[in-house]
C-alpha cells in the first residue's frame, strides 16, 4: 500500500497562475511528488524542485487539446501517478478528461465555468470534464451553482478557497528605502494592485483620486498591474495634471507585494466583479491594511462594512473618494478595520488550513480508489 509520501500527482496547470503555483509548491515542501505539464511559461524557475513537462502552444485552445493529448497519455503511461489534477476546466480539464486516467480532480477557477455560454465547443468539452472528474474543487457557492447548471453532480464538488498565506503576508516595518525610490515622503498613501482591464474599472479610482487631492493634496497613489487599458487610463492621469502623485508601477512580483502594502496605509479595489475576495484584497487584509472594495456581492459575503473594512456602490468615484479622506484623517478607524481584517482572513481565508483540506481530498480520491487501481501502480 502506497504512504502519503510515495504520493505521486500528475498536474495539468498553467504555470503562469499564481495559484497553480502556490498550491503545487505545497505539496512538494510536504513531500508529495509533483509532475507538472504546461504552456510554456516565464514562472518555470518558480517550481523548484517538480519535474516539468511543458506542451506544445499552438495558439488555438482546441489545437492544444487535440495535438497536445497523446504526449499526455505517453507521460501518464511512463510516470504511472496516483492521480491526475487539472487546473482550469478548459484546456487543461479537458485534456485530463479525454486521458482517460483516474483517479482524476479537477480544480475550476471561474471564469472557465462562467464564460462556458459564450462557446458551444467550450460547453461540450467542460460538460465532459466535469462528468468525468472523480471529485470537483471550486472556491464558492455562486461557482458551485453555474458548475451544477453545467451537469456537475453535487457529490462531487467540494469547496477549496483561493487563500492567502497569512506568515508570507503580515504586518512589518515599510521599507525605507522603497518608500525612498517612490518619492512617498511621508505622505498618506493609497495602494491599488488590480490590472488595468475594464473589469478591474481602474478609471474610477483616478475619478476618485481627483477629489482626494481637492481636500488631501498630498496624498499619493500607487497603482499596480497591466492590461489594455495602461494607455489610455495613464493620458486621464496626464491630463488631469495628477501625475505627480500618482505611481504607476508596473506588475509586482509575487514575493515583493507585501512590501508594497506594507509601506501603504489604505488598499483600494474598483472591480466589478471576482469569484472571490480578490488575492490582493486578502493580501492586503493579512498585512493589517484597511480595505476599501466594491459592494459585489462576494465582496458582501465577506466584508462586514465599517468592521472589517468599506464597501462602495460599484463605479461611484464620489462615495469611494469620500472613504478614502475619511480614513486619511481617522487613524483609529483604520487600526480597527486593518485588525480585524487579518482576523478575517487568518480565520476564513488562510492558504494553510485549505491546503489541508486539498490534502485530504487527495488522501479521499486516493486511497478511496486504490484497490481497483493498484494493477496501475
Amino acid at each position: 500500500m502506497i504512504s502519503e509520501k510515495q504520493i505521486k500527482i500528475f498536474f495539468l496547470i498553467n504555470i503562469e497562475d499564481n495559484h497553480s503555483r502556490k498550491w503545487i509548491n505545497h505539496f512538494i515542501k510536504k513531500g508529495y511528488k509533483a509532475y507538472c505539464v504546461s504552456l510554456p511559461s516565464r514562472h518555470v524557475e518558480e517550481m523548484k524542485n517538480a519535474e516539468i513537462y511543458l506542451l506544445n502552444d499552438f495558439r488555438s485552445k482546441p489545437l492544444n487539446i487535440i495535438l497536445n493529448l497523446q504526449k499526455v497519455k505517453k507521460l501518464l503511461r511512463e510516470i504511472k501517478p496516483d492521480i491526475v489534477h487539472s487546473f482550469y476546466a478548459g484546456v487543461n480539464g479537458s485534456i485530463g478528461a479525454l486521458s482517460g486516467f483516474h483517479p482524476f480532480l479537477l480544480t475550476t477557477f471561474g471564469s472557465d465555468i462562467f464564460e462556458v455560454p459564450k462557446s458551444i465547443i467550450k460547453r461540450v468539452l467542460i460538460k465532459f470534464a466535469l462528468k468525468r472528474a472523480d471529485l470537483i474543487t471550486c472556491n464558492g457557492e455562486p461557482l458551485k451553482e453555474e458548475i451544477l447548471k453545467l451537469g456537475g453532480n453535487p457529490q462531487k464538488i467540494r469547496f477549496i478557497y483561493w487563500a492567502t498565506d497569512v506568515e508570507k503576508f503580515q504586518p512589518s516595518s515599510k521599507n525605507k528605502n522603497l518608500r525612498k525610490q517612490l518619492a512617498l515622503d511621508n505622505s498618506p498613501t493609497i495602494i491599488s494592485l488590480r490590472n488595468f482591464e475594464p473589469v478591474y474599472n481602474i478609471e474610477t479610482l483616478i475619478k476618485a483620486i481627483r477629489l482626494v487631492l481637492k481636500e488631501v493634496p498630498s496624498a499619493k497613489f500607487i497603482i499596480a498591474g497591466k492590461g489594455s487599458e495602461e494607455k489610455r487610463l495613464k493620458e486621464i492621469v496626464e491630463n488631469a495634471h495628477m501625475k505627480e502623485n500618482i505611481r504607476f508601477v508596473g506588475w509586482i512580483k509575487e514575493d515583493d507585494v507585501a512590501q508594497y502594502l506594507n509601506l501603504s496605509d489604505i488598499y483600494v479595489s474598483t472591480s466589478l466583479s471576482d469569484g472571490d475576495l480578490a488575492q490582493s484584497t486578502q493580501q492586503a487584509m493579512a498585512c493589517e491594511k484597511p480595505v476599501i472594495i466594491t459592494d459585489i456581492q462576494v465582496n458582501k459575503d465577506r466584508i462586514k462594512d465599517g468592521e472589517n473594512g468599506l464597501l462602495f456602490p460599484q463605479r461611484d468615484s464620489k462615495s469611494l473618494a469620500k472613504k478614502i479622506i475619511f480614513l486619511v484623517k481617522n487613524k483609529k478607524f483604520c487600526m480597527k478595520l486593518g485588525n480585524n481584517g487579518r482576523k478575517t482572513i487568518k480565520k476564513k481565508l488562510n492558504h494553510h488550513r485549505e491546503m489541508e483540506k486539498a490534502e485530504d481530498l487527495y488522501k479521499e480520491i486516493i486511497f478511496g480508489k486504490l484497490s481497483k487501481n493498484c494493477e496501475k501502480r
